[in-house]
């Protein structure tokens, strides 16, 4: 038992000095609230997964090449349903164009905001081989409106020998993967690396796999985020399958924690372990993977609203992407059709116009809020000025900063009229028809908002839900391994 106890004891101080975490003044003092916990203590957990693609010590071996700074060239959001029962990861592209908020850089100085930038800037920020996350992090909750509780940074190296401790991991290709896909400087096709089917994969090829993009699909970031979902279901399950044991997991925590950098909050073995089991009774048909809804942007991304919107907001609910309230309270109602969101929009709104012009025109109120009774307040103001309100509800969405007035083809000298009676609106044309007025924080600061999110006061807004178009391509971590792995045609 001495022999026991002693053995137990240096294996914890093995991996708690294996373990590195970021610095906690990096991470904004602008953040979107914590979610609440339920009556019973329930409480979701968001976990932000990086993939650092550093070359620094012995990565380099393993990435090719010698990169300056690090990247993140893979990014999952881990949202763990309050019934920790229920969980799903979303990937994030890294070369979505999004809002980079202000960030620490190495020597202590905070940059500027900048809007229209590549994701994965965010990581690479500062140029440093330890990248970045607590940017990172800044900026998918900047992205999200959604608070990240946790961070968790895995390197090449650490990658690699996860992937040997658990002697590999089962992976499929629809084409058989040559050297020069993995090197397209090569300049030639070369031997082949990857075959094409099901194959057992660990260390450098688990890389290669997860990394690739040429040779198959369209050679898309797309392509290899659907490899890298399919990559982590097939992990998660082999180690559930091999249980819990010491067995299994001793050699994989050392392999994780010498090659891994989390947030203050994980950063001991306890806190590691606390986590970890919260999780243990997730089955693997209820831990899903997505993509948003995103179109291209040149050679770029774009996420696309209102879709992402609706998405964001579903987690924030607490709701599966198949509809389920996975609280770990009763079955909320079923969700009433969703508001469109707003998008973002740059056109000012003019100055003010008198009242009463509003005659004949007609305008959807909706509370982008988590105030209670804003789109009461905004409609009696339109009504006042002789619009015509047709409906006052909850948009899909409750995280909007500013209030926005949508109008479609044709409307916008209407809408014009509507922005004038909101300071500070501003205007945005969309395919749908006629006029949405899409209240913001700004509004609800003005106006005394309360904590509701509808109209009427003490009427929560409808739990959102998705389209079918945006869980199309989700994945369970036991579906099959060679399905959904790639995107496009042509190689």
């Amino acid at each position: 038992m001495v022999l026991l106890v002693a053995g137990g004891g240096a294996v914890y101080l093995l991996f708690n000095g294996n373990i590195k975490s970021f610095d906690p003044d990096a991470v904004s003092t602008d953040r979107p609230p914590e979610a609440q916990a339920d009556a019973n203590g329930n409480k979701p957990v968001n976990v932000l997964l990086l993939g650092s693609d550093s070359r620094s010590g012995s990565n380099s071996d393993l990435g090719g090449g010698d990169s300056e700074g690090a990247r993140s060239d893979t990014t999952i959001l881990l949202h763990v349903y309050a019934d920790h029962k229920h969980a799903v990861g979303i990937s994030i592209p890294r070369n979505a164009l999004v809002t980079l908020p202000s960030c620490k850089l190495p020597s202590g100085k905070w940059t500027k905001e900048k809007t229209g930038a590549l994701f994965n800037e965010a990581f690479a920020l500062g140029g440093t081989t330890e990248g970045n996350p607590a940017c990172a992090q800044n900026t998918v909750e900047k992205l999200t409106g959604i608070r990240v509780d946790h961070t968790i940074v895995v390197d090449f190296q650490g990658f690699s020998t996860m992937t040997k401790a658990v002697d590999g991991v089962d992976v499929c290709l629809p084409e058989a993967i040559y050297e020069g896909d993995i090197n397209p400087n090569l300049g030639k096709k070369g031997k082949v690396v990857l075959p094409m089917g099901k194959q057992k994969v660990d260390g450098q090829l688990a890389l290669d796999y997860v990394r690739l993009r040429h040779g198959i699909g369209d050679g898309s970031d797309i392509g290899r985020m659907k490899r890298q979902q399919a990559f982590m279901g097939s992990l998660i399950s082999k180690v559930k399958k091999q249980g819990l044991s010491p067995t299994t997991l001793l050699p994989l925590a050392n392999a994780a924690t010498k090659s891994m950098t989390v947030d203050p909050g994980l950063d001991s073995v306890d806190k590691l372990l606390s986590f970890g089991l919260s999780m243990k009774n997730i089955d693997m048909h209820d831990l899903k993977f997505l993509t948003p809804r995103w179109q291209y942007h040149g050679e770029n991304i774009d996420l696309v609203h209102p879709n992402v919107d609706n998405l964001w907001a579903t987690l924030k609910a607490d709701r599966t992407i198949d509809g389920q309230d996975a609280t770990g309270q009763a079955e909320a109602p079923a969700a009433s059709p969703a508001a469109p969101a707003a998008p973002v929009s740059t056109v000012a709104a003019p100055p003010a116009a008198p009242d009463g012009n509003g005659t004949g025109i007609k305008v959807a109120v909706y509370n982008g809020t988590t105030a209670n009774g804003i789109a009461g307040k905004a409609a009696e103001a339109l009504k006042a000025a002789k619009f015509t309100v047709t409906k006052t509800t909850g948009a899909p969405s409750t995280n909007h900063a500013t209030t926005v007035v949508e109008y479609g083809s044709g409307q916008k000298a209407n809408a014009e009229k509507v922005a004038a009676l909101f300071p500070g609106a501003t205007l945005t044309p969309t395919g749908a028809a006629g006029i949405s007025l899409v209240l913001g924080k700004d509004y609800a600061d003005a106006n005394g908002g309360g904590t509701g999110a509808s109209g009427a006061p003490g009427t929560p807004a409808p739990p959102p839900t998705l389209a079918p178009a945006d869980t199309a391509d989700a994945r369970s971590a036991d579906d099959d391994i060679c399905a959904n792995t790639t995107y496009g045609s042509g190689g």
